[in-house]
């Protein structure tokens, strides 16, 4: 991982904490420098829950301890905190509400960027680059994301779809083989459909890479490469509308380093596609 980024991981890994641990989550949140100079005991009797409540806690978000989080999280706050998730009120102009959506979406693309998994990028770069077909399954906002995906990685000259209904995407996994990659998208991580559709790819050796803001989610864990991105919700704006932008931005580095690993097949192929396509053009 390029940077430990406490509190990237709190914010990625809040939906799927118990309450207790969204107390410690919260506390952190809102006074980061405060839990620096604490205890565990002092944090675990501040919040009325027991030593060990706070020790699962951070050994959730992947820290071996307590003293571990806090060096983590003393990294993050070294420079003035300056939290640019503001709350959009309704009192807020038009250009002020712009201000604060544009400034949430450079947020969770800085975020994911420290959170992205150097070694687990390059395995979904080989697996893609090997793969002989491409799937891209996606639901809902996710399936938008998905076509998103295959429009792109159409340009590559490999064989590529996307999926966006259940019943085409269990269609398609049955026909899957081990030189085949899908690649799920989903934002919680936790649709059951989804999941089906992986256990029916997998159990045909098709190599699978998953792509959520949640890193212990189902999809995540049953995956063989999982990606993960980093948003935080609003009043006005869900967390699965900013990681939108962050899942459109790693698809785009996936497809970048494809084309780029392709060479002179992968030009060919473009142009060939930018041929087409001027036909329909003045």
């Amino acid at each position: 991982m390029a940077a430990s980024n406490c509190l990237a991981k709190i914010r990625s890994s809040y939906g799927i904490l118990s309450e207790k641990e969204k107390k410690i989550a919260d506390m952190i949140l809102e006074d980061p420098q405060n839990i620096i100079h604490s205890s565990i005991n002092e944090v675990a009797d501040r919040l009325e829950v027991a030593d060990a409540t706070v020790f699962r806690f951070c050994k959730r978000l992947g820290f071996k301890g307590f003293q571990a989080l806090k060096i983590a999280l003393a990294s993050d706050v070294v420079g003035p905190l300056q939290d640019i998730h503001e709350t959009i009120l309704e009192t807020d102009s038009p250009a002020q509400v712009a201000e604060k959506v544009f400034q949430s979406n450079i947020r969770t693309l800085e975020d994911t960027r420290r959170m992205l998994d150097e070694k687990n990028f390059q395995e979904a770069v080989d697996c893609l680059l090997s793969a002989s077909k491409i799937e891209f399954y996606g639901n809902g906002g996710s399936g938008i994301i998905a076509m998103d995906a295959h429009h792109k990685f159409i340009r590559t000259g490999k064989q590529s779809i996307a999926y966006t209904d259940t019943h085409f995407q269990l269609m398609s996994a049955s026909q899957l083989t081990a030189s085949d990659a899908a690649m799920f998208i989903s934002h919680s991580g936790t649709n059951k459909d989804l999941l089906q559709v992986l256990s029916v790819a997998k159990e045909n050796g098709c190599r699978t890479i998953s792509l959520t803001d949640y890193a212990k989610s189902p999809l995540s864990e049953k995956s063989d490469i999982s990606l993960h991105t980093v948003a935080t919700e609003t009043e006005f704006r869900s967390e699965a509308l900013s990681s939108r932008i962050a899942q459109l931005s790693v698809i785009d580095a996936l497809y970048v380093n494809v084309m780029m690993a392709g060479k002179e097949a992968a030009k060919a192929s473009l142009q060939r596609m930018r041929s087409a396509i001027s036909e329909k053009k003045f």
